[in-house]
């Protein structure tokens, strides 16, 4: 276990048991979901492949714009 996530869990155990069932619940998915794509593009590493030149194409055709956190 890395310093940060020891970190992240001594900071998550000082949290009323509701709350760290609801944070354990929310990483437990985030693993499966990133495991889900994982294996997606495992599968198929060509799809990945595409949609990257896709998004390089639209930021170099000017059809991109800066993220503003403020607008999502």
């Amino acid at each position: 276990m890395t310093n940060k996530l020891k970190k992240a869990f001594d900071a998550a155990s000082k949290l009323p048991p509701a709350e760290q069932d609801a944070l354990a619940a929310a990483i437990l998915e985030e693993v499966k979901v990133d495991g889900l794509w994982e294996a997606s593009f495992a599968k198929k590493p060509a799809v990945l492949e595409r949609l990257a030149d896709e998004a390089l194409e639209e930021h170099r055709s000017g059809r991109t714009r800066p993220l503003d956190p403020d607008q999502l």
